[in-house]
C-alpha cells in the first residue's frame, strides 16, 4: 500500500475472489487497463493490481466466495488491537485473529454487528 492510501483513505485494499486467477488477472488487466502480475506468498498464489500512487487490491483463488463480494480492508494503522477489542464489545465477531500478512502487515477479519465480513489492516502490529 502507497503512503496515500493508509493515511488518508479508510478502505485501503480489496480481496476479489476468483475461480481462475489466469482468466481473472486477464480480465482485470484488460478492463482496468492496468498491470495485473502474479505473486506468490507461502505457496499461495495470488494476482495484484497494480497501485503505486493509490488504494490497491488483489486476486485470490477462492472459489466458495465468487458472488458473495469483495473483501475490504479498513484502515486502523497503528490501533489493530484496540480495534479488535471494540469488535467483541460492538456485537462483532473475530474470524482470524491478528495476523501478519508479510511486508504488507497485519490483519484481522471480523464479521462487523450487521454480519459482514471484513478485514482490519495495520502497518504495525500494535
Amino acid at each position: 500500500m502507497s503512503d496515500t492510501s493508509s493515511m488518508e483513505n479508510r478502505v485501503v485494499w480489496v480481496d476479489i475472489p476468483v475461480v481462475n486467477l489466469e482468466r481473472a488477472q486477464s480480465f482485470y488487466g484488460n478492463v482496468m487497463d492496468i498491470e495485473v502480475f502474479k505473486q506468490d506468498y507461502e505457496g499461495i498464489a495470488f494476482c495484484v493490481l497494480a497501485h503505486s500512487n493509490g488504494n490497491g487490491g488483489c486476486l485470490v483463488v477462492k472459489p466458495d466466495d465468487v458472488g458473495k463480494g469483495i473483501l475490504v480492508y479498513f484502515n486502523v494503522n497503528g490501533r489493530i488491537r484496540d480495534a479488535v477489542e471494540k469488535v467483541k464489545v460492538h456485537g462483532g465477531k473475530i474470524e482470524e485473529p491478528i495476523h501478519s500478512i508479510g511486508p504488507h502487515g497485519c490483519r484481522a477479519l471480523v464479521t462487523d454487528s450487521e454480519g459482514n465480513s471484513i478485514a482490519l489492516h495495520s502497518e504495525v502490529d500494535q
